[in-house]
């Protein structure tokens, strides 16, 4: 893979670590949240992830309190594996240049694949934690609406295709 494949999948773990809620496992749906998120919804006013899940599928309190624990506990490190994902990446590119170093190219390549792929198990294990406060009931209703997401999203894509396509031919 090159610098530029290892730049789009550390930027996709990196976007898709931030989205409401992640499809895994057989379309189970966990919450992903990204402490910047959650501070800006607060101070908005807005309900953060965890209460709009809550909302979605009816979250008791303890769930919901075992869940920020659960979350909280993984957050910080997460955080700081992106943080050294993004100083590898900026380390990378200080290498295109002329002089190139091959060996510290593969190198911090290296560095960033064993970093992307913590970050992709930590995530993972926090949706693992997170789906098992979920009763089988809720995990039920966050399938369902998962689907209904996914198809919306295909009707979107389609629509804009048409579009874009109907725009082309003018």
């Amino acid at each position: 893979m090159n610098i530029g494949g290892i730049q789009v999948v550390a930027t996709l773990l990196t976007e898709n670590f931030m989205k409401l809620v992640k499809l895994f496992g057989t379309a189970l749906v966990a919450l992903s949240l990204s402490v910047p998120a959650m501070a800006q919804q607060a101070a908005g006013g807005q309900p953060d992830q965890v209460d709009q899940l809550a909302q979605m599928v009816g979250l008791s309190e303890d769930q919901q309190t075992e869940i920020r624990a659960i979350i909280d506990e993984m957050q910080g490190e997460i955080g700081e594996l992106r943080q050294e994902a993004r100083a590898l990446q900026q380390q990378m590119q200080g290498e295109i240049k002329s002089d190139f170093d091959e060996d510290a190219i593969r190198e911090r390549a290296e560095e960033l694949g064993d970093v992307t792929g913590e970050i992709a198990a930590l995530s993972t294990l926090m949706q693992a934690k997170v789906d098992k406060v979920f009763t089988q009931e809720q995990r039920d209703e966050l399938d369902k609406r998962m689907k209904q997401m996914q198809q919306q999203m295909q009707q979107r894509q389609m629509m804009q295709q048409q579009q874009g396509q109907g725009q082309g031919m003018q």
